[in-house]
Order: structure tokens, then C-alpha cells, then sequence
């Protein structure tokens, strides 16, 4: 067994697999109890307690996580072995706790109060029924006014008329705010600003919640102040929030990479060039695609029309060096305030959308 960071670890805990429920507490020590409900409560889970190995089948091994304090693993002894067991203790010299911990068959022995941010995040992966993260797609324009923020919204809006749990995240604030473009600016929900001061996990229903809600999907956009920054680790912790809830988060990228757009690539899994098909916009691109190809993985040419002469969508792929993920058309009723981008399910940029997350489902990258 490995030990990291105070726990023994052999296996990942149930609740990597999805399952959700209420985690299991077991303890007599009125101290450790307090202190484990105030973990629980600040991951926003209500746990189950009990002195031992709870009566009722199935109860002990239907518990997505359980907590088992070191007063109590005498009487879990007999339990059945199983998954999600973690053995909690304050007593760091206390060589004995490992020898209880393989009696019981725990996955982690966890010391308190230096655990704390280990075990919130694991009770948080309870409440939340943490399954397969969101696929992440980041759109960038090869140049300004390539039509980027116009094909993220419609990504998003397709996602999310085809049922899928869908984010919308706005990283560009220089970009006028995609709430605007969706026609939701006036709509009640927080904005960037209000986690600028985020640290550490960030719960993914809660994110979900207090986001505005436009055209069945969650908007993260930018407010109309001044603020043109959101910290690092604000970036990282709120994106991660949103990807594990599942489905898809298109994220909307500025064209150059500082700290916070560095965090935002970190997450994603799959990124769309958006680029006019003119010679100027093709060499504009090219400098785009350099610095984020080497952080992306995975980056693919959007190509929008009208053509130059002598340039198709397969030309500017091949002098971009990028594999080609379609041509972007344009939709000429954005304007008139009927529809948001890709809100026609019938008009050309919404058929090109469904195409797009039809081939990443059938590509396994969705879930």
C-alpha cells in the first residue's frame, strides 16, 4: 500500500464510480463526531451516524463512504470488506492505527486536523455523485471577429437541447460577455467576479445553482465592471466544479495565455481554431495555434466562410498543420433577437454543432 499525505491507499472509492449518497459515520468520541459533521457540512453532505456497524442490510455496504473513527474500529471488525472505508484518528505517534486499518479493511487512515482538506474533498465527491468529468471543449479565434464567441454559444445551446447537462464559461473579459450575445445580461445569477476569492473545491451543485440560466444551460459570464482578472486558482477551482458535474462545458478563450487562460487549458480536453478563410486571418492563426498547441492536446481547425480564392477548409487546415474539424457557416438571423447562436434547430450553424458533438460522443468523448 501507498502512503500518501497520511492515508494508505489501495483503491479508489466508490464514489469515483458515481454513486451518490449519504457517507456513513461511525464513532462514539463526541469530539471526533463534531468535527467530522463540520467536514461534512462544509462539503455539503449529510452523513449518516451510528455507534458501530449500522443495523439493517445492506446499510454498511450501500454507504458510498464511510468514516470510521479510531475509538470504533473494534466494533467494525466483523464488518463485511468493502470499499470507501477510512479510518479517522487524532493521535500522529499512534504506530497502531495502521494495524486497525488493514483488521478493518480501510482504504485510507486519515489524522486529524491535517487531513481535513483530503476528507472534505472526498465527502463533496459523495454528495455530488462525482462520475465521468464533463468533456471540455475550449473555442478560440484564429484572429478578432473570427466568430469564436458566436460558435461556442452555439455549441453550448446544441448541447443542451440534446439534453445534455451543459456549462458555458466565458474566459475572455475583454470579450463583452457571452450572457450579452445569449441576450441574458439582465439575468439574476453571479458572475466572474463573485469567485475571485475561491480557493481549494468549489461544490459543483452549488456553482450550478448560482449560475444564470439561459436556453437550458449555465452561463459563467462577466459582469459590466471593471474587473478584467480572476486569480489563478479561482480559474482551477471553478472549472474543475463544473466538469465534474458531467455532460459538457464549452469554454470561450481569448487568443493569448496568461496564468488563468494556462488553468482553463489544463481542463480541456478538446480545442476548436476558429479562422476565416483569408490569407491574413490563416497567418494570424498561425501564431494562435503555435502557443496553444503546445498546451492543448487536442486542437482542431474550425474553418468560417467566405473563401479567398484559392482557399477551401482543407487548405487551411493543411497550412495550419491542424487536423480539420469542419467548416463553421454562417447564420445571418442572429441579429434580430429571435434565437441565440445555434438556437435554430434546423439553421446551418446548429446542424454543424450537432455534427460536432455527435462525432465526440461516437469518439467516446463524451459522456
Amino acid at each position: 500500500m501507498e502512503i500518501v499525505a497520511g492515508a494508505i491507499a489501495n483503491e479508489v472509492p466508490p464514489a469515483a464510480e458515481g454513486r451518490q449518497g449519504r457517507p456513513l459515520i461511525v464513532t462514539e468520541d463526541a469530539e471526533l463526531l463534531d468535527d467530522l459533521l463540520r467536514l461534512c457540512a462544509a462539503a455539503g453532505a449529510r452523513p449518516e451516524v451510528h455507534h458501530g456497524v449500522p443495523e439493517g442490510r445492506g446499510r454498511w455496504e450501500a454507504a458510498p463512504l464511510v468514516l470510521v473513527g479510531d475509538d470504533a474500529a473494534r466494533r467494525v471488525r466483523g464488518a463485511a470488506r468493502r470499499r470507501g472505508v477510512v479510518l479517522v484518528g487524532r493521535d500522529q505517534d499512534d504506530s497502531g492505527v495502521w494495524r486497525r486499518a488493514v483488521e478493518i479493511g480501510a482504504d485510507h487512515v486519515l489524522m486529524l486536523p491535517d487531513g481535513e482538506q483530503w476528507l472534505v474533498d472526498r465527502i463533496a465527491d459523495v454528495a455530488e455523485g462525482v462520475g465521468r468529468p464533463a468533456l471540455t471543449v475550449g473555442v478560440i479565434g484564429g484572429r478578432g471577429g473570427a466568430g469564436a464567441s458566436t460558435l461556442a454559444c452555439a455549441l453550448a445551446v446544441t448541447s443542451a437541447r440534446q439534453g445534455r447537462r451543459t456549462l458555458l464559461v466565458d474566459a475572455d473579459p475583454l470579450g463583452g460577455g457571452l450572457d450579452v450575445l445569449l441576450g441574458g445580461e439582465a439575468a439574476e445569477g453571479l458572475r466572474w467576479p463573485a469567485f475571485a476569492a475561491s480557493r481549494g473545491r468549489v461544490g459543483g451543485g452549488a456553482l450550478e445553482e448560482s449560475l444564470p440560466e439561459l436556453h437550458s444551460l449555465r452561463v459563467l459570464s462577466w459582469d459590466r465592471g471593471d474587473a478584467v482578472a480572476i486569480p489563478p486558482q479561482a480559474v482551477r477551482a471553478v472549472l474543475a466544479a463544473g466538469r465534474r458535474r458531467g455532460g459538457a462545458v464549452v469554454v470561450d478563450l481569448p487568443r493569448r495565455i496568461d496564468e488563468g487562460v494556462a488553468e482553463a487549458l489544463a481542463q480541456i480536453d478538446l480545442g476548436l481554431l476558429v479562422v476565416p478563410a483569408e490569407l491574413r486571418a490563416v497567418a494570424a492563426a498561425a501564431r494562435v495555434a503555435s502557443a496553444f498547441g503546445m498546451v492543448l492536446r487536442d486542437l482542431r481547425v474550425a474553418v468560417r466562410g467566405p473563401y479567398t480564392p484559392g482557399l477551401d477548409d482543407r487548405e487551411v487546415a493543411r497550412l495550419l498543420g491542424l487536423p480539420l474539424a469542419g467548416e463553421v457557416p454562417a447564420e445571418t438571423d442572429l441579429l434580430d433577437g429571435a434565437a441565440p447562436p445555434g438556437g435554430a434547430p434546423r439553421g446551418p450553424l446548429a446542424r454543424f454543432c450537432t455534427t460536432f458533438w455527435e462525432r465526440a460522443v461516437a469518439g467516446g468523448e463524451a459522456a
